[in-house]
């Protein structure tokens, strides 16, 4: 299995995972052309892309879709509560390419799993599975909990929300305090902080790599993110280089994964 990031946070997101015999996105928050350009960079054609699964339908996850599916007529993939949001937007997708899910389900050879988490839309992460191979995305969410934690255990490579820093978010002059309080709320975005305690949890069960993703350009920064969380997990005892590794995800393709 293959996996590479290839644009994270407010700007847009959008992730390449392939396998044999099956090239899926996650996501299009970047425009269609700027999505073909790259994934040329990874020697793929939008015509080789099997489909597109949706996390939710904010416009950074979603903006090159419309366009995409229509030009290169894919099928795109969302629950069936988050097509409640998705059709006023996604006017040019076919019918016959609305797939609905509202469960696991299989895509060719891969088992996805989908997990509902707390955002101020409905919205889901994801884990694809094969063979003992397990990587999982889960952004956009205000907290964690033991059942989302449990669903992507076992994963060897986790892509998680590390959004904001909470000084630096009440410290924004630029922000109103109804919009702090949201994004540092239940249903808001996950902070460093409590990005350290799901990576503490998932490197108990043997996750290796975690890359900290979706970071806010206003209120984080990679640097920051990156010592912020080694910092909080130094002092459980684990230690980043020999524990686990991080990686940060940016609006630049990022470092491509492969699972053995």
């Amino acid at each position: 299995m293959r996996v590479i990031n290839l644009a994270s946070g407010s700007k847009g997101n959008l992730t390449y995972i392939e396998d044999d015999n099956t090239k899926i996105l996650v996501d299009m928050g970047l425009s269609c052309q700027e999505t073909i350009r790259r994934l040329s960079l990874l020697g793929v054609t939008p015509d080789e892309i099997d489909g597109i699964l949706v996390t939710h339908e904010h416009s950074d996850h979603i903006k090159g879709i419309d366009v995409f599916s229509k030009k290169y007529n894919k099928p795109i993939f969302a629950h069936n509560e988050v097509w409640v949001g998705l059709n006023d937007q996604l006017k040019n997708v076919k019918d016959e390419n609305k797939k609905i899910f509202t469960g696991d389900f299989e895509f060719k050879e891969l088992i996805v799993r989908p997990v509902e988490v707390p955002h101020d839309v409905k919205c889901f992460g994801f884990s694809f599975e094969k063979g003992g191979k397990k990587v999982s995305l889960l952004t956009d969410l205000g907290h964690t909990n033991d059942r989302i934690l449990q669903s992507i255990k076992g994963s060897q490579l986790v892509y998680l929300e590390a959004n904001y820093d909470r000084q630096k978010l009440y410290q924004n002059d630029r922000y109103p305090l109804s919009l702090k309080r949201r994004i540092d709320g239940a249903n808001g975005h996950l902070s460093n902080e409590a990005s350290a305690s799901a990576i503490e949890m998932l490197v108990q069960s043997g996750t290796r790599q975690i890359v900290l993703s979706h970071l806010s350009e206003e209120n984080n920064s990679p640097d920051l993110a990156y010592e912020e969380i080694c910092q909080i997990l130094s002092k459980h005892g684990l230690f980043e280089g020999m524990d686990f590794k991080i990686d940060v995800a940016t609006q630049k393709p990022g470092v491509i994964f492969r699972l053995k």
